[in-house]
């Protein structure tokens, strides 16, 4: 008898540019978690039949950031195979809700069932008190939400899609599944290298324990550390492995905050080691990593050659008005002096647009971050109050206006008003924080430190390049670029006209050449830095204010510790604590020996 057919669909949706364009690339930037989380689970529902015996379940995954969805193809093979189906709009962030929407109600006029989730769906009914317009408008159109975690939810979510009874919403909020032996991430190759590098993703556990108030992870994943096993994390890097793939970035919000993240880098080291294999991993940590003991040994020994850290700021104000009191400015320097000691490249993100901010503080932190912290990458985000965190709500409950076009909530567009800055105020510091940090001067500094601690240069040329080439030419931010831009013409956000072809094709080439040749120019310069400073031996013993060794005095010369009284306050609570530690040991004697 032949099997009855059901084709799971599952998009990333990517956003639209300001121009109204899908920002899409030939090669994207960065790999798609959720698609990869949401690929396991149905391979694992297929290997269970969970429509049945009779039911083949087909499966296709599309990262619009690097394919095109073509509606009217997926509806028509789907009506082919018997009209039996479900498209899955999945992981969608706040940025990309309205390029979602806009996709759904496409499939809905090709009568097919839709069904959307990610942060923002589970943000905002995990915030908000009411049902959002946006939220109703999908409802209307007969799409279903999806709140929270699909780990043992997306058998019913399918079986109910079989049956034509799908819930107007699926909200798992307060019911967050363990991911111990749950299946695992995985995407076959052909998507993997679609990404720039052929990188796959996975996360090790969700979750953190902070409450940073512009933060969307502790209200969506929760504040408990879930985890999966070792062994898991292991059978992760082996089938990519196994299928050629050897870069990995685990997207884990804060994997210092993983409870079980010394078994897990154990457990890859031991992998590591014992079948020699070679792989890279890049992790996501917070500034007081450096705390817990051998985590930035194992994290290198692991594969780990790069790591994003959560800077956001030098201001102490700053930090404790986002409830980010866990960063403490006078441990920066150790934190990152110890990662650069392990061989391991640094990239940090830096916020704009906390309150005290103004354009002339944000550039005098920007200088003194270059003179006196060894970050090889520093990135910009504007403070956004994303739905689903405790600023969003704030603001929603107090009546304060914010942006109603959620495509801009992308941390590259202001959403709403500043005490101190206007609006063009703001904007142009956050242009000329990457023109100051990316200054010519500055990029040849990274480079000499990156030479004298042994970083590899090649990679420092390729970062600075990709990140500092994506907001000056691609005018998005470096986290949703990639290589060759994309755009199809008929391809835009409703309520912007389609261009003629006689206009857009010309423009479209236009632009490809200049921009590369743009890029290629600056990717040159920098590599002819880099051959002078390979060719020099004297640079190898390069030194810096940022490279010196920690000192006890360093506290009362470094602007770090001096430029603000909040700086000041924080660096005299240090080095009493300090004082107080050293003089335990000799009250303990005394009393001993009085």
């Amino acid at each position: 008898m032949p099997r009855r057919i059901f084709h799971f669909v599952m998009i990333k949706p990517s956003h639209y540019d300001d121009d109204g364009y899908v920002i899409q690339f030939y090669r994207s930037a960065m790999p798609s978690n959720t698609l990869a989380t949401i690929y396991g689970l149905a391979e694992d529902c297929q290997r269970r039949q969970v429509l049945g015996p009779d039911v083949e379940l087909k499966f296709t995954a599309i990262d619009e950031t690097n394919r095109r969805v073509r509606v009217n193809r997926i509806a028509r093979q789907i009506k082919a195979d018997g009209g039996h189906g479900l498209i899955g709009l999945i992981g969608v962030q706040t940025n990309q809700y309205p390029r979602a929407l806009d996709l759904a109600r496409q499939f809905r006029a090709a009568g097919l069932p839709v069904c959307i989730g990610g942060f923002h769906v589970s943000g905002v009914l995990a915030m908000l008190k009411e049902t959002t317009p946006e939220l109703q408008e999908a409802l209307d159109l007969g799409v279903t939400l999806f709140a929270g975690e699909a780990e043992g939810r997306l058998e019913t979510v399918l079986q109910d899609a079989d049956r034509g009874a799908l819930q107007p919403v699926y909200n798992f909020m307060s019911d967050l599944p363990t991911l111990e032996n749950a299946a695992i991430p995985f995407l076959n190759i052909e998507a993997v290298k679609r990404t720039g590098g052929e990188q796959a993703s996975f996360d090790a556990g969700r979750g953190c324990p902070y409450l940073c108030s512009f933060c969307t992870i502790i209200n969506v994943q929760g504040r408990k550390s879930r985890h999966r096993t070792p062994e898991d994390v292991v059978d992760i890097i082996r089938a990519n492995l196994d299928q050629g793939i050897k870069r990995f970035f685990v997207t884990d919000d804060n994997f210092a905050r993983n409870q079980n993240w010394e078994p897990i880098l154990d457990a890859i080291i031991g992998f590591r080691e014992t079948d020699g294999r070679k792989f890279n991993i890049v992790f996501q940590v917070d500034t007081a990593c450096h705390r817990l003991p051998g985590f930035i040994e194992k994290a290198a020994r692991a594969g780990c050659k790069r790591v994003f850290i959560g800077l956001e700021n030098i201001n102490p104000d700053s930090l404790k008005g986002a409830k980010k009191g866990q960063n403490q400015i006078v441990e920066y320097r150790q934190m990152l002096q110890a990662w650069r000691a392990q061989g391991v490249i640094t990239t940090a993100g830096y916020i704009l647009g906390f309150p005290g901010d103004t354009p002339e503080s944000i550039l005098r932190d920007i200088e003194i971050i270059k003179r006196e912290l060894p970050i090889d990458i520093l990135e910009f985000f504007f403070l956004t109050p994303l739905p689903g965190s405790a600023d969003h709500k704030a603001l929603y409950d107090e009546g304060v206006e914010m942006d109603p076009d959620l495509n801009k909530y992308d941390l590259n567009h202001i959403c709403t008003a500043h005490d101190t800055m206007s609006r063009d105020e703001w904007e142009r510091a956050y242009r000329l924080a990457w023109e100051t940090y990316f200054s010519p001067e500055h990029c040849e500094t990274l480079l000499r430190r990156a030479r004298a601690d042994g970083l590899p240069l090649g990679k420092i040329v390729g970062t600075m390049t990709w990140f500092f080439g994506s907001v000056l030419y691609e005018g998005v931010h470096p986290l949703e670029s990639g290589f060759i831009r994309l755009k199809y013409r008929r391809d835009r956000r409703p309520g912007f006209p389609i261009e003629s072809p006689f206009l857009f094709y010309p423009k479209y080439v236009w632009e490809l050449v200049w921009k590369t040749f743009a890029l290629v120019r600056m990717f040159k310069r920098y590599r002819r830095i880099r051959r002078a400073l390979e060719a020099d031996e004297s640079t190898l013993i390069y030194t810096d204010t940022a490279l010196a060794p920690v000192t006890e005095t360093e506290m009362d010369e470094l602007e770090l510790f001096t430029a603000t009284e909040a700086s000041r306050d924080a660096a005299g609570r240090a080095q009493r604590r300090r004082a107080a530690r050293r003089e335990e040991p000799i009250e303990a004697l005394s009393k001993y020996l009085g």
